[in-house]
């Protein structure tokens, strides 16, 4: 029985996810980009959280 030697599924569009086997990829959602891009109030929220602890930080360190 001859095997290729790259055991791939050439679908997969990233060389990563082409190495996995399918029962992996079953559970692999695709996220339509629009979605990544949304403002949150979570995104807010740890963006300000950010600001302040490194503000503070800075300050503190100032005096």
């Amino acid at each position: 029985m001859r095997r290729s030697l790259v055991l791939t599924d050439e679908t997969s569009r990233h060389p990563f996810r082409a190495t996995l086997p399918p029962n992996v990829k079953a559970d692999l959602l695709d996220i339509p980009a629009e979605s990544l891009w949304r403002l949150t109030a979570e995104d807010v929220r740890g963006f300000a959280t950010t600001y302040v602890a490194v503000t503070a930080a800075v300050l503190v360190f100032i005096f």
